[in-house]
């Protein structure tokens, strides 16, 4: 895997453009300066976490006692279901119900940018090559930085795309996500049924 063709995987993984409507609804009760510093806020966290989670993954597992195989088996059956989700989103939003107030951590920066599918694709990265940490990094800052610009133009795109627009581009990533779980399914299986 190139670093550019990681850095699309998160992106389609980390889904920017799903999570406009949701954090524009999450946002409107702030003023539009503390709209940004909130948003500055959560990603950063957002960012810290997946780093985290690529450079200490590895060990991680070995606390725990993990294979590799389990991790994306388990991460592949996660983000085909936030998949499916983004393809069928139930009455209440892809994350369920949002609580009122300024967002701290949960939902915005986990699980909604650093949701548990990222946290298992980053995780993967570092502990299946190891040596390529720093290429790795920088698909993920790659990823992470298309995301912020992304929704710190969000009541922009709003506008300019309009809720149909940006709902069918959610649902195209969906499709997407469904494609790239069933092969991190497929390829956790096969690896561990060579083992």
């Amino acid at each position: 895997m190139t670093i550019l063709s990681a850095a699309l995987l998160l992106f389609l993984i980390l889904d920017p453009l799903g999570n406009i409507p949701v954090f524009l609804s999450m946002l409107r009760r702030l003023e539009p300066k503390r709209q940004r510093i909130v948003l500055a806020r959560e990603l950063l966290i957002a960012l810290v976490v997946l780093m985290a989670f690529l450079w200490a993954g590895k060990y991680a597992l070995e606390v725990m006692h993990l294979r590799q195989e389990s991790v994306s088996i388990a991460g592949g059956i996660i983000l085909f279901l936030i998949g499916i989700r983004m393809i069928f989103p139930p009455p209440e939003g892809l994350m369920g119900e949002i609580p009122d107030g300024e967002p701290f951590i949960v939902p915005m920066a986990i699980p909604m940018v650093a949701g548990p599918s990222a946290m298992a694709a980053v995780m993967l990265m570092g502990s299946n090559e190891p040596d390529r940490l720093g290429e790795w990094s920088l698909a993920l800052l790659a990823a992470w930085a298309a995301t912020a610009a992304i929704l710190f133009t969000a009541p922009w795109l709003y506008r300019l795309l309009g809720l149909r627009a940006l709902t069918a581009v959610e649902r195209l990533m969906g499709m997407l996500l469904v494609a790239i779980s069933v092969q991190m399914l497929l390829d956790g299986v096969s690896s561990y049924l060579a083992n």
